[in-house]
């Protein structure tokens, strides 16, 4: 078998299994597997073997389903990439954010608290923009937006090298 036609069957393997177990049947039939097992205790003295059943048992399948439900996360998760990549690649959203899923947990901790700040500074513009004597907070809130996104800017290229040009427009002028 090639490497192209294991991967398919391994993937409609993994499809069809994981919407079968995902069915309510499925699991009526795990609970009346452990009702009977439960039954039969009185019939088998609860000994070592019938205990032994159900064990062994439950941890194979557990085992398995791990590699399954893996599998099919990440598809979804490849999927789901894909899908944003596209809807970032088509907005006017900086194409430096194509490949952040690539950067270390500290790097998306800053980036996540610049975009908590962009977003507090947001609500606060928000609430400026209603009051009109209030102009000039609004622009000074709207720079400290800007200078959250540099700040974004700067910690995607400090984490990936290749995010130092992405930001940028042919002309060289910054999203």
């Amino acid at each position: 078998m090639t490497p192209g036609k294991s991967a398919s069957w391994f993937t409609r393997f993994t499809k069809r299994t994981a919407y079968a177990t995902g069915q309510p049947l499925t699991f009526v039939l795990a609970v009346l597997v452990v009702v009977v097992w439960g039954i039969t205790g009185p019939l088998f003295h609860f000994s070592d073997t019938w205990q032994l059943v159900i064990n062994t048992g439950t941890t194979i399948i557990t085992f398995l389903m791990v590699f399954l439900i893996q599998n099919s996360q990440n598809r979804d998760s490849a999927a789901l990439q894909i899908k944003l990549d596209e809807l970032i690649r088509a907005t006017r959203a900086r194409n430096s954010l194509l490949d952040v899923d690539n950067l270390d947990e500290d790097a998306l901790e800053r980036i996540r608290e610049n975009y908590r700040k962009l977003a507090h500074n947001k609500e606060e513009e928000a609430r400026q923009a209603k009051r009109a004597s209030h102009r000039v907070r609004a622009a000074e809130e709207s720079s400290e937006a800007c200078q959250e996104i540099r700040e974004i800017e700067r910690e995607l290229a400090k984490a990936s090298p290749d995010h130092a040009d992405a930001g940028q427009e042919p002309g060289g002028r910054s999203r």
